[in-house]
């Protein structure tokens, strides 16, 4: 945008850049922030979401043989005594 008056081309120029420069500063904070929470979280030893749900799936199996083998050890019981 081009007008008659070089104070006003020079104000809007340097408006442009200000605000090019903002929003690098903004992906430089918001990169600089991810990695270190990134980097925070792998200190905590945090686990996954797949090895959350993998030992899930491994408690409710082992659950259902523990309430199977306490069936077949009522109905042993009952058999013998």
């Amino acid at each position: 945008m081009q007008t008659k008056n070089k104070v006003f081309d020079d104000f809007a120029q340097l408006m442009s850049n200000a605000l090019g420069v903002a929003q690098g500063a903004k992906v430089e904070a918001e990169t600089a922030l991810k990695a270190r929470l990134d980097r925070w979280l792998a200190d905590r030893n945090f686990v996954t979401r797949e090895e959350f749900d993998a030992v899930r799936a491994m408690a409710e199996k082992a659950r259902e043989e523990n309430e199977a083998l306490k069936a077949r050890l009522e109905t042993l019981e009952k058999a013998k005594g």
